[in-house]
């Protein structure tokens, strides 16, 4: 299955339990909607980046879809477009986004 890697960066003026509240109640809420996502998670960076010293990105989602195609249509929808203008209006920096796709090797 994909998997879909956001590394984000809060405004500056956004606080990290004010962004960390609206995932827990409204985030994670409306991603286990969208018929596409199988697991998502937003995970809290500690500390330094290794390797990139003068990063200063907040925080990395994981999110593993069924269907790239799909995940691109609930995005699209109604519901997924209310969630990214919440998301960049309100809270994260869009610009310093840094996002990949990957696929899992299996074993």
């Amino acid at each position: 299955m994909p998997v879909r890697y956001v590394i984000t960066t809060l405004k500056p003026d956004v606080r990290p339990e004010d962004y960390e509240r609206w995932l827990r109640e409204y985030d994670y809420r409306v991603a286990n909607t969208l018929p596409s996502i199988i697991s998502y998670r937003t995970h809290r960076i500690e500390g330094p980046i290794n390797g990139a010293p003068d990063a200063r990105w907040n925080y990395i989602e994981r999110i593993e879809v069924r269907d790239v195609d799909q995940y691109a249509k609930d995005l699209a929808s109604p519901a997924g477009q209310e969630l990214i203008r919440q998301l960049y209006e309100r809270y994260l920096d869009r610009s310093r986004n840094v996002f990949f796709w990957s696929e899992p090797i299996e074993d």
